[in-house]
């Protein structure tokens, strides 16, 4: 566990003064950063605010601990949406690469906000495709992940528990078909 898990306990806990110590310590430099490569200063603010979500929807998850420094983390979250936001405006054209006179120096903190960044990034596709179902498959798929018995889901939804197992394999197989066909049209 890296020291700055403190500021993953306060976003966990609601903690103001310590959500605003975040914005006052790794703010300015980020964004900084990210004018640097071409964003508008609301764009990068967007952008940071957006990492700070991402971050905070992590915070929730109890298991979640921070093993790299949270300015690396949040760079790279900020960093990888830069890159997102341009290649969806390419048809526009950048006129600055967005890597351009930036060297990175890959360590083991790295590798680790990586791994959460991509994390973060296949969430938003599958809570993208999640809107693109049936209302009852979404309502079906969302109420599977509290902690309740398939036998409680099923009654609490009214349907037998064959019906669930039937149709929440259904709508899982629909949303893992969304998802792909989603990553095969990004590539």
């Amino acid at each position: 566990m890296h020291a700055d898990q403190q500021y993953i306990n306060a976003l966990r806990l609601h903690s103001s003064q310590q959500i605003e110590e975040i914005y006052r310590n790794f703010a300015p430099g980020i964004k900084s950063f990210l004018v640097s490569k071409g964003a508008s200063p609301e764009e990068a603010g967007d952008i940071f605010q957006e990492a700070i979500i991402d971050v905070y929807r992590l915070a929730q998850n109890k298991n979640f601990i921070l093993t790299c420094p949270l300015e690396a983390f949040l760079l790279l979250i900020c960093k990888r949406k830069w890159i997102n936001q341009v290649e969806k405006n390419k048809r526009q054209g950048v006129t600055k690469p967005v890597d351009d006179g930036y060297t990175w120096v890959a360590s083991k903190d790295d590798e680790v906000a990586a791994f959460h960044a991509a994390t973060l990034e296949k969430e938003e596709i599958v809570v993208a495709m999640l809107q693109q179902i049936s209302d009852r498959c979404r309502e079906i798929i969302i109420a599977s992940y509290a902690d309740k018995s398939q036998q409680q889901l099923a009654d609490e939804l009214g349907v037998s528990y064959a019906y669930l197992r039937k149709k929440k394999s259904l709508c899982m197989a629909e949303l893992i078909s969304l998802v792909r066909n989603n990553k095969n049209h990004a590539a």
